[in-house]
Parts: structure tokens; sequence; C-alpha cells
């Protein structure tokens, strides 16, 4: 396998660096949701699409990640299917759908992959988790009520993305996600529990945003099953990744 990419993404994927040989991972460019940079945006497209090229020259398969946020599907009323609408609410969504269909227009053979919120040890401060627990840990924390994170151990995407490989190449797009949205007031509450801290909120409205469906991960990888996920899933996430990250003056809870 070759990846494309340094950040945290890619460096988790390295354990399958030595599986599937005609596959590239496209796993550089913009890693923030909240992001607005043209010049980010651009730059990651170039990117992407020289590897079209050199993967249509050589033969292989691209996968590529894209968000399964409400970046991409926006409030829709009722879970975000691979096959049902989109509604981009972010310049982050518009510019991925925008290089899903340049990935579909370009022929090789791909699967895009709509990720949820991987977590895990290492992350950049201003990805999601990271971001909050650094707002929590201030004492002061920006909650957007109505919004909901689909947390998935970054281990178990690279054990999803490897299973989906092993199939060969089921194509098209596939929600990488655990299928639990969980409230972000949720997620503040269980940080404070486990650092000890009551942060200050500041609380502001959004469009309330719904779960992605699971279904085609689920009928393509049977095992997703076995893995936990379940409505209190994000719980665990969260104490392994701050267990490999604890501060040296924070005491577990």
């Amino acid at each position: 396998m070759q990846i494309v990419g340094r950040g945290f993404l890619a460096r988790s994927l390295r354990p399958l660096a030595a599986q599937h040989p005609d596959t590239v991972v496209f796993a550089a460019g913009v890693s923030s949701g909240t992001s607005q940079a043209d010049a980010g945006f651009a730059r990651e497209a170039e990117l992407l699409y020289d590897t079209l090229t050199d993967c249509r020259r050589g033969g292989r398969r691209l996968v590529y990640f894209s968000t399964s946020s409400a970046g991409l599907y926006g409030a829709l009323p009722r879970p975000g299917r691979e096959d049902g609408p989109v509604r981009p609410a972010s310049p982050y969504g518009r510019h991925k759908l925008a290089m899903e269909e340049v990935i579909r227009g370009c022929g090789p053979d791909h699967l895009i992959l709509r990720l949820a919120y991987p977590v895990g040890p290492a992350q950049r401060p201003h990805q999601f988790l990271p971001a909050l627990t650094a707002q929590v840990r201030a004492g002061r924390v920006r909650i957007h009520q109505g919004a909901r994170r689909d947390l998935i151990d970054v281990r178990h995407a690279v054990r999803l993305i490897d299973a989906l490989l092993a199939l060969g190449s089921p194509g098209g797009v596939v929600n990488l996600a655990t299928g639990w949205s969980v409230p972000v007031a949720d997620i503040v509450a269980h940080l404070e529990l486990r650092l000890g801290v009551r942060a200050l909120r500041r609380v502001v409205e959004v469009p309330p945003e719904h779960p992605v469906c699971t279904e085609r991960l689920r009928h393509l990888v049977p095992a997703v099953d076995r893995m936990g996920f379940g409505p209190h899933y994000y719980r665990r996430v969260i104490d392994d990744c701050l267990a490999r990250t604890r501060h040296p003056e924070e005491t577990p809870r």
C-alpha cells in the first residue's frame, strides 16, 4: 500500500503499509472540518489530481477520505446515506464533495470513505477531541447546542479499512463510522469527569444534526457488530485516548 500524506491518519495506517500492494491511500490535505482555507483546499486538489493520474497509469485502486460530518450531509431530517442526498453546510464539506466528484469522473478503481471523527494519540491540536479537551482543561468551552459527533477509535477505523480492502474492491462510497452520534455536551461532560474540572460553558445554537447510516458498512464487514459500537462507546474512546496522552499532573478518575 502506498500512503500519501504524513498526518495523524497517514501515520495510523502505517501498520498496513506492507499489505494491499495495488492500493494508493490518499490521507493528505486539509484535516479540519472548520477550515475555510482556499489555499489548503487547492493544494489538496492538486495533489489528488497527480495521485489520480498515477493510479490510472499504474492500474491501482485509490482510497480517498471524505467526511460523514454535517459539513457534508448537512441538517438532513434522517441519517445520511451514501446513496442519498447531501447538503454541504461548510466550505470543508463542499470541498470534499467536489473531490468525490473528481474521483468518480477520473476513471481509476476507487473507494471513497466518508470518515467520522477518528480519535487517537498524537492528533493535531486543531482536531476535534484535542481542541475540545484543551478548552475543558483551560476552564472555558464553547458548545454548539444541537451538534453531535460520531467518535471512532482510529485503530478500529484502520481495522475496518483493512477489511474493506481485503474484499477486493467494494467500490463507491462507504460511511466509515460507528453509527452512534453523541451530543457534544455529553462529550464535554465526560471530559470534565475524567479530567476533574468544571468548565464554564458558552452555548451556541446550531441546527440539529443526525447520525449517519452504517448499513452498507455492516453489510460489507459484519465484524463491525463485534467492535463494541453503541451509545456509550465514545466514553471508552475518550478514556483510552486520555490514558495514552495523560498530562503528568492529572490523576485518572
